[in-house]
């Protein structure tokens, strides 16, 4: 059986639903875990864990910054687009959604 998607194809990417994990004691993808229903978001979550607290944006900028080298695209094609308070986050990536498509789907993979 396939786990249900994470992300989903956007106007100019893709948008990925992250569960974050600040404070933790390495940056690292965790794999995915399905997650409530929510209008416009995927069925499940990236569990994303980062060192960094978070405060004052921290977690959020090292998030971003840990997707954008796991899909080899340049940090300014990384952008919150919901969650900056919660665990539960909507990242929107710029790129050619084929491309990023097939390196989530590596992530996703046990």
């Amino acid at each position: 059986m396939t786990s249900p998607p994470f992300w989903l194809p956007a106007p100019r990417g893709v948008a990925i639903a992250v569960k974050a994990q600040p404070g933790a004691r390495r940056d690292a993808v965790l794999g995915t875990a399905e997650a409530a229903s929510r209008p416009g978001w995927p069925a499940a979550r990236l569990k994303v864990a980062v060192a960094a607290p978070p405060e004052d944006g921290r977690a959020n900028a090292a998030i971003l910054r840990l997707l954008a080298d796991t899909l080899g695209v340049k940090p300014a094609a990384c952008r919150l687009a919901q969650g900056q308070a919660s665990r539960d986050k909507l990242v929107l990536v710029e790129g050619d959604a084929a491309l990023l498509g097939a390196a989530l789907a590596r992530l996703a993979s046990p």
